[in-house]
């Protein structure tokens, strides 16, 4: 597999991914992204084209989706389905207890916008890296609004700012 590297001397130049680029940005997820949120182009280096094809991939997305679909059900706030959410899998239906405590208050205002964020990522077609970077560091902090009531972080603005980062 190739990818576009914005090389200074050369401009962009077609670069082979190795698998060992692939195991370095997994290694270095939680950073590269962060840099790929905040706007970094994915054509600055191999970690973040690896790490750019592995958040846009169609399973990656399905799987966040997934994921924010289970926190709005833990809440026992049910955003109505859609024929993206009807695909998704069984175990949806019964939702597990989360492992780590859940901020139910803001989910709880924010159900409908984290529902309608996990039909965006599931969606079919190309996404900007930019917008699913954003979900993954919304789920992966664990001092972030969606497990501390304290967060001084505001849910439903960050769910606004990764839905439109989403759209092309």
């Amino acid at each position: 597999m190739y990818v576009l590297i914005d090389d200074d001397r050369a401009g962009l130049a077609l670069q082979r991914l190795r698998p060992w680029h692939r195991l370095l940005a997994s290694c270095q997820a939680g950073r590269l992204d962060r840099e790929l949120a905040e706007g970094a182009s994915p054509e600055a280096s191999t970690a973040l084209a690896a790490r750019a094809m592995r958040l846009t991939s169609l399973d990656y997305r399905r799987d966040l989706a997934a994921s924010l679909r289970r926190i709005v059900l833990t809440t026992g706030e049910l955003a109505p389905v859609r024929p993206a959410q009807a695909a998704a899998p069984k175990s949806l239906g019964t939702a597990r207890p989360p492992r780590v405590p859940l901020s139910h208050t803001r989910i709880t205002h924010s159900a409908r916008p984290l529902a309608e964020l996990a039909t965006r990522l599931a969606a079919p077609g190309p996404v900007p890296v930019r917008g699913v970077a954003m979900v993954t560091r919304l789920l992966s902090e664990g001092t972030g609004p969606l497990y501390r009531e304290a967060s001084r972080d505001d849910l439903s603005l960050i769910t606004e700012r990764a839905a439109q980062a989403l759209t092309l």
